[in-house]
């Protein structure tokens, strides 16, 4: 069992489940809504100076979308009035000027904005609403004129991982201050896309693509749900005679691959913790524990699951880069109905299982 000590550095927190879109790879399978027994602002206020007594993460408000709350911006000011670092992930639907002014005034310092393809034909195709892409565009021009920084995220799937590089131009070109291809994780709505998962050879290929284009690009840019991908990035370095720094490689090397359980939460709209918002598997219930996330996050057997990444089944449990990846949970578990089992779509055949080398870590 690992004895490092682990701290919540970032919590996707799911204020509400209420969304106007109805995109095919939806995790939550959300729709408009409204969702009985969505927490309440004291409970989530309750919850954030529990939070704030142990840890002082970014916390990323999402949903659904988040601006279908009324009290959103009352959120996010109180958790930038207990130090927290606010940003948000809305649908950009709901995004105007009023509403980018109040995210600013109410401290939220980066959103991040959906785009699935880099046309409005195929971004509309995969949120499945008629003109997504037109608002989409709209939310990042008014974010601009705010000064409000934001991030591009993309789905990757069969039917828009040719359009990577256009996406990356478009972001690069709005202003965006980084781009998160997001490897799909089939849950959700996302089931339904099974068919449209790229191979594991593809994602390989994809992965080195992302670190090539780097050296290249002048946007933070880097894969998310994508865990081996710091495998891949270690393995590149060392080919090219680089050492990997935080000094050199800023926020490249300070991360690692599934964070879930370790530095990262999610906390679902009924305050039900998780490892991550692909993962299901209940962790611990806000109510039941009276708000006291810190109990959860140190007690947990599934949190402490995630920890122990020597007793991780298959090869990722002997893998030479298990500390900096871990394999995908979420994706392992959809895969297998085991979250302990090797990433099923990672290619690399680790070292014999008696050599347990440990890769280089930052």
């Amino acid at each position: 069992m690992n004895r490092k000590k682990f701290i919540p550095r970032l919590i996707a927190w799911e204020i509400t489940r209420s969304c106007q879109l109805n995109c095919v790879h939806c995790r939550a399978a959300a729709r408009f809504g409204p969702y009985e027994n969505e927490l309440t602002t004291q409970e989530i206020f309750r919850t954030m100076e529990n939070i704030a007594g142990f840890a002082s993460p970014i916390i990323i408000l999402t949903g659904g979308d988040p601006l279908l709350r009324e009290d959103v911006f009352e959120i996010s000011k109180y958790g930038n009035g207990l130090g927290f670092r606010m940003v948000m992930s809305p649908c950009g639907k709901a995004m105007n000027e009023e509403t980018v002014g109040k995210m600013v005034d109410s401290g939220i310092k980066r959103i991040s904005i959906s785009i699935d393809g880099a046309t409005a034909e195929s971004h509309d195709t995969f949120r499945q609403v008629k003109g997504a892409f037109e608002d989409a565009m709209k939310a990042l021009d008014v974010a601009v004129r705010a000064g409000l920084e934001f991030q591009i995220n993309t789905t990757v799937t069969k039917s828009n991982v040719g359009e990577l590089e256009a996406i990356l131009k478009l972001a690069s070109k709005k202003g965006a201050v980084g781009f998160n291809p997001f490897l799909l994780v089939p849950t959700g709505r996302g089931r339904e896309l099974r068919d449209q998962e790229i191979s594991p050879r593809e994602y390989e290929k994809v992965l080195n693509w992302i670190y090539e284009q780097r050296k290249t690009t002048p946007i933070q840019f880097k894969p998310t749900c994508a865990p081996h991908y710091y495998r891949i990035f270690r393995q590149r370095e060392k080919q090219e005679g680089r050492k990997i720094s935080a000094d050199t490689h800023g926020l490249d090397a300070m991360t690692k691959g599934c964070m879930g359980g370790q530095t990262f939460a999610f906390i679902s709209h009924r305050g039900k913790i998780q490892i991550c918002g692909f993962l299901e598997t209940e962790c611990g219930d806000l109510r039941q524990a009276n708000y006291d996330f810190k109990k959860i996050w140190d007690r947990s057997d599934v949190f402490q699951q995630m920890r122990a990444w020597d007793d991780y089944h298959g090869r990722c449990g002997y893998c030479e880069y298990r500390t900096v990846c871990g394999g995908c949970r979420a994706r392992a578990y959809a895969t297998t109905g085991d979250y302990l089992a090797e990433e099923p779509y990672c290619i690399y055949q680790p070292k014999a299982k008696s050599s347990h080398t440990i890769a280089e870590t930052t």
